[in-house]
């Protein structure tokens, strides 16, 4: 069986929400600057699988709009989780933090053991 992705985008597909909220958390973001900024952070994220996400999100009520003029430019929609999205944003890290903990502990083990 061929892989069609990396296991690092399946994987990044699976948490980019999270990563999203965790980027609002911060300041109020717009679209673009969420992919420069995850980008930086070494997760390459097209424009295609962002605004998805955001839609996503918007649907479940985890992130409030504010659109801001541009600057001369068009104007832009900022995106902030809701309060709801703070809590998720919370118990997604808390799962994350476990999960990733499991993970590790098992290829720590499984390389320990082949070394």
């Amino acid at each position: 069986m061929e892989e069609t992705s990396t296991p690092r985008a399946q994987w990044l597909r699976g948490v980019l929400d999270m990563c999203l909220l965790a980027l609002m958390a911060e300041a109020p973001v717009y679209g673009y600057e969420m992919t420069v900024r995850l980008a930086k952070a070494g997760l390459d994220v097209a424009d295609g699988s962002i605004y998805p996400a955001l839609a996503r999100l918007r649907k479940r009520e985890l992130v409030e709009i504010e659109r801001r003029s541009g600057g001369g430019g068009p104007a832009r929609t900022y995106y902030r989780p809701s309060e709801a999205g703070v809590q998720m944003l919370r118990s997604w890290s808390r799962d994350w933090n476990e999960f990733a903990t499991s993970i590790g502990s098992i290829i720590s083990q499984t390389t320990r053991e082949e070394s």
